[in-house]
């Protein structure tokens, strides 16, 4: 608190906080991982689905309510507080490692993706939200790039964890018991421990002009302001490429690797140096701006799906997993800290809402377009349409957007 009684602002003055947040999403990210190896085999082997579009129903059901809930996060966290909404998210997750483990039925495995999509638009959204209020605007980079960091490193180690714990014990249940724990730790933590940053956004808010809020932020955020449409376009594309690997790509990958754990080691790379890459790029955009490491990593991206297109081997694999987490890295905390420097702190939550709105749809438009061209084409042909959507999102943002960071040399110019 400052003297006046104010919250401060900034990551080393908030650091307890800011650390136990970061935990809190590497739980958040494993709650998503228990499935990320498993799920596609086990419709194959288990409940014996046939068609690619079939298979990706989970990742559509996912992708769509994780999408919707990001909106609602947003705007009932300005309206309720970050706090409550976070728990909420919580408390949906219960029921998903049980449905996971021993529904007898697809539909349950459907359900049970719902009920995950709600949980990661609640509680993720809503760490990104706490954060950015805690940091403040000069390390908004640092803190999205350390936010998104845990989340999917939590993702890759629990894909090769429960991997690991498909080959050994069988699909089910172990895997989805590993996913039960973390959810149990995630809801104490979020309960006991972690405290109401809203108070932070307000004190954020003072230092701003008195801006008025656009009259409709979803229409200003989707379509109206260049960096944050370009912003949402881009995060759409990128998690099109997630909805692609989470459900096609352990397919592709028992062909070059005969064991459950192989596909679990290959999983899990693209999430792991996507983690990893996060803790370089986001301080770097802090320093080097936003829009040029944007443009970069979606053509990195598209790269590595060509590559992916044409691979055959368990090396080149190996090779086109990285370089898609380093393309990927490249992207994910710099959108989140353009839509964090353009909004105002009085609507930044809403704007946050809207940008995660349209980059979780990418799940579900990733769902159906791989699914429709696997089935019609095959997986290849499928991964390299996506390959060519991704390197023309980059495009989009080297036109549209400019640079959004303050204190950016491109921006000053």
């Amino acid at each position: 608190m400052t003297d006046t009684g104010q919250p401060r602002l900034g990551i080393r003055a908030n650091l307890a906080q800011f650390t136990l947040l970061v935990v809190v999403n590497a739980l958040v990210g494993a709650t998503l991982g228990q499935e990320r190896s498993t799920l596609p085999l086990l419709a194959e082997d288990v409940f014996h689905l046939t068609g690619y579009t079939a298979l990706l129903t989970y990742v559509l059901a996912f992708g769509l309510t994780k999408a919707i809930t990001n909106y609602f996060a947003g705007t009932w966290s300005d309206r309720y507080g970050r706090k409550p909404v976070l728990v909420a998210g919580w408390l949906v997750a219960i029921p998903v490692p049980v449905l996971l483990a021993w529904s007898p039925v697809w539909m349950g495995i459907i359900a049970a993706n719902v009920l995950l999509g709600v949980h990661q638009g609640l509680t993720w959204s809503t760490t990104v939200i706490m954060k950015i209020d805690l940091a403040g605007p000069r390390r908004r980079g640092l803190a999205m790039g350390l936010n998104e960091a845990a989340g999917y490193l939590a993702v890759a180690l629990t894909a090769a964890i429960t991997g690991y714990l498909a080959a050994r014990y069988g699909l089910r249940p172990a895997p989805f018991l590993f996913g039960a724990a973390c959810i149990v730790i995630g809801l104490g933590l979020s309960t006991a421990v972690v405290r109401e940053t809203r108070a932070h956004a307000e004190t954020e808010a003072k230092l701003h002009d008195d801006v008025a809020p656009p009259g409709n932020v979803l229409r200003h955020t989707s379509f109206r302001e260049r960096a944050l449409s370009a912003a949402c376009q881009a995060g759409m594309v990128n998690n099109l490429n997630d909805g692609l690997a989470m459900g096609l790509f352990p397919i592709l990958f028992t062909t070059v690797s005969g064991s459950l754990t192989g596909v679990g080691v290959l999983t899990a790379l693209y999430p792991a140096v996507w983690g990893i890459g996060q803790l370089v790029s986001g301080p770097a955009s802090d320093r080097l701006g936003r829009k040029h490491l944007i443009t970069a990593g979606m053509l990195v991206q598209a790269g590595a799906l060509t590559v992916v297109a044409v691979g055959s081997s368990f090396a080149v694999f190996a090779v086109a997993m990285v370089l898609l987490g380093v393309g990927t890295a490249m992207v994910y905390p710099t959108l989140l800290a353009t839509i964090g420097d353009v909004a105002h702190p009085a609507w930044r939550a809403r704007a946050v809402g809207v940008y995660r709105l349209w980059r979780d749809g990418g799940f579900a438009v990733g769902a159906v377009v791989s699914g429709v061209a696997a089935d019609l084409w095959g997986l290849r042909a499928a991964v390299a349409l996506v390959a060519v959507i991704t390197a023309a999102s980059g495009l989009v943002v080297a036109v549209r957007m400019y640079e959004t960071h303050p204190r950016s040399p491109q921006r000053s110019a």
